[in-house]
């Protein structure tokens, strides 16, 4: 497994900027696409968004595209979540999250690789979460 910890959340306000970070160790970064999801109070866990190995492709949940991006530094073995125009929908505890398998031999990308990786069953690690909490 590979581990992953996260930092960055905070409190902001509504319409503000924040950006996530992951750090990820233990694994050859580079070989596994990466997600963040997140939790809201009382409800099941989201898929935000995703990043393929390289990092040249990216998926992203309907809700937050547009405002949301999420990249990654391969040689510093970090992935990050952008977040723009906060609402309070946003708030929640946000996870990091390692692929499941390497690069072309993941399910996901063997069965819908055009969609990519949405569902938790895609990931095989997952960090302790940052809660990211925005005021009206």
């Amino acid at each position: 497994q590979m581990q992953l910890v996260e930092s960055g959340g905070g409190l902001v306000q509504t319409g503000d900027s924040l950006t996530l970070s992951c750090a990820a160790s233990g694994r050859t970064f580079s070989d596994y696409a990466m997600g963040w999801f997140r939790q809201a109070p009382g409800k099941e866990r989201e898929f935000v968004a995703a990043i393929t190995w390289t990092g040249s492709t990216t998926y992203y949940a309907e809700s937050v595209k547009g405002r949301f991006t999420i990249s990654r530094d391969n040689a510093a073995n970090k992935v990050f979540l952008h977040l723009t125009g906060l609402r309070p929908e946003d708030t929640g505890v946000y996870y990091c999250a390692a692929d499941r398998g390497e690069r072309y031999t993941s399910p996901w990308y063997q069965n819908d690789w055009k969609n990519g990786p949405r569902r938790s069953a895609d990931f095989g690690s997952w960090g302790q979460g940052t809660q990211v909490t925005v005021s009206s």
